[in-house]
């Protein structure tokens, strides 16, 4: 098989680029280790940067979105027992993200990839990079009983954490930069109506809370626990206990509780992989970066990668332009960094330490004063959420 660009990796990442690419005229094959029904399956995060909703409507992926979409302009922080709102609009100059599950965003970009006759090869297994250092690249892989190679241009790896483009980068040649948090976010899907029209981050001295939702109809709530729990450990019934305790009177009181949909650990890590670049090879989203959800900017930091790539690619094919290949790497981890502190500042914040001195816990108690004092803190969060220019 022959393309220009070969993705590894069909979440959203790697579709979103893909759908892109080919409206451009750029050839591209995606492959996926799971099937289209696993991938989904995953439940994951739904506050989307206004960054991230352009490139979507540029993708012509976001009718639905703008549809069934929710926009937000603030959120809450919970703290103390009582609820101070975070005003996105006023302090961001305008600006508000939307809440879009990501399951129902790579949804909408299968679909595109089918109506364009899209190339995307699920349920492929040991797939292996070649000669990515030179200009010659390709990946085999293997399906059923046929082994099959794609000779290509450019490789994109955006295959998670676990995959296997990052780890074809000599060892020699990466530098990884890793912090891995004391305590996992269990969260809870549930078919009932959300406490709160706006997000919900709770600080509380049993452990960090969030109320989120995924339409007027799906809730998603998360419960900070140690990282020796299990999912077994938690009954529905005790989660809602739980949570009742850590967010405000207020909110406990009108809180609907269901059956769980979904119910899950989600350990806390932060990880950076540098260089994004490797010969041919160019890493994408958590292949090469991981944030805490804590600041939604998970999912935001692997867009705009894409949106670099994407660029650095129109400008190969069709100017013969290479500066943006040459400077991705630079260019997208400048932005990634900015997303980790900002990760790393709002988990710090927020979240219950073991063993943390009664400094620290004074320190988080001025950080959350000075924030809602302080207008110019108060637009530099705002800044953050929304999303920094790509």
């Amino acid at each position: 098989m022959k393309t220009q660009v070969c993705i590894i990796g069909g979440g959203p990442s790697g579709l979103l680029l893909s759908q892109l690419l080919h409206l451009q005229g750029i050839d591209n094959v995606v492959l996926e280790r799971q099937s289209r029904d696993y991938v989904l399956g995953r439940i994951r995060a739904g506050v989307l940067e206004h960054g991230f909703a352009e490139l979507m409507r540029e993708a012509r992926c976001g009718e639905r979105m703008d549809r069934e979409g929710e926009i937000h302009e603030g959120f809450f922080i919970a703290h103390d027992g009582r609820m101070d709102r975070v005003d996105l609009h006023r302090y961001s100059g305008g600006s508000s993200v939307i809440v879009y599950g990501q399951t129902e965003l790579t949804r909408d970009l299968y679909e595109a990839r089918d109506r364009m006759q899209g190339t995307v090869v699920h349920d492929v297994q040991d797939v292996q990079l070649h000669d990515i250092a030179g200009t010659s690249p390709s990946v085999s892989y293997r399906k059923g009983d046929e082994r099959v190679r794609v000779e290509c241009d450019f490789v994109i790896g955006a295959d998670g954490f676990h995959g296997v483009s990052r780890k074809s980068i000599p060892a020699g040649v990466l530098s990884e930069y890793e912090k891995v948090y004391p305590f996992g976010w269990l969260g809870v899907l549930s078919r009932t109506k959300p406490v709160s029209p706006e997000l919900i981050y709770a600080r509380h001295e049993r452990g960090f809370a969030l109320c989120s939702l995924r339409s007027q109809v799906l809730s998603r709530y998360y419960i900070q626990v140690p990282l020796s729990d299990k999912v077994e450990d938690w009954s529905d019934e005790d989660f809602w206990a739980e949570l009742r305790r850590r967010v405000p009177s207020e909110v406990a009181g009108r809180l609907l509780t269901g059956p769980s949909i979904e119910k899950s650990i989600a350990p806390l890590r932060s990880f950076v992989a540098e260089p994004m670049r490797y010969g041919s090879l160019f890493l994408a989203g958590d292949a090469a970066h991981i944030v805490p959800p804590t600041g939604a900017r998970g999912l935001n930091s692997a867009a705009s990668d894409i949106h670099y790539l994407y660029h650095a690619m129109l400008g190969h094919y069709r100017d013969g332009d290479d500066s943006g290949l040459d400077g991705y790497s630079a260019k997208a981890l400048a932005r990634v960094w900015k997303a980790q502190r900002f990760s790393w500042w709002m988990t710090t914040m927020l979240h219950t330490f073991p063993d943390s001195l009664a400094y620290d816990r004074k320190l988080q108690d001025t950080d959350l004063a000075y924030l809602f004092s302080s207008e110019a803190a108060m637009r530099s969060l705002a800044e953050n959420y929304v999303g920094l220019p790509f």
